[in-house]
């Protein structure tokens, strides 16, 4: 059961009620294929009561840590992201969330959205310096079937 779970049960009982939930709780496997979120995801959310279900509005806040894919320095990169989204008591698929009876439970949703944010490929910030072998001033290696082609003038 997700620690992320709220109840809303006051805002069902009056269309167009608001509340602002604050929580901070610790996700498990949140791992992208670069980076990882260890610490606790902090969410502030203002919730909504409309004829569908609750809107869900409002920012997650976590913690991303990688290595930079060109120097392997170990990175740590905050990550500030906005959410927009519908819960109803029966979801679209990928389009909407679950609203079980008088609960919320936004765990999905923040995964989501951090999830799609975490870097493919960390880099330094500023950009490291190219490995020496990979700079734009040495001389590639030329595969030697490719050779004698370099040798024709255009």
């Amino acid at each position: 059961m997700s620690s992320f779970r709220i109840d809303v049960a006051d805002l069902l009982r009056h269309p167009g009620a608001r509340r602002t939930v604050r929580l901070t709780e610790p996700l498990e496997d949140l791992v992208g294929s670069a980076a990882v979120v260890t610490d606790p995801v902090a969410v502030v959310l203002d919730l909504e009561r409309i004829s569908e279900g609750i809107v869900v509005r409002g920012t997650i806040s976590a913690t991303w840590r990688g290595d930079c894919a060109r120097c392997l320095t170990p990175l740590a990169r905050p990550l500030e992201l906005h959410v927009d989204e519908l819960f109803e008591p029966h979801p679209v698929p990928g389009e909407t969330y679950l609203l079980d009876g008088h609960e919320l439970d936004p765990d999905q949703l923040v995964r989501d959205a951090v999830l799609l944010e975490l870097p493919l490929a960390p880099h330094c910030d500023p950009p490291c310096p190219l490995p020496a072998h990979a700079s734009d001033d040495a001389e590639p290696d030329v595969d030697p079937r490719w050779r004698a082609l370099s040798e024709l003038e255009l």
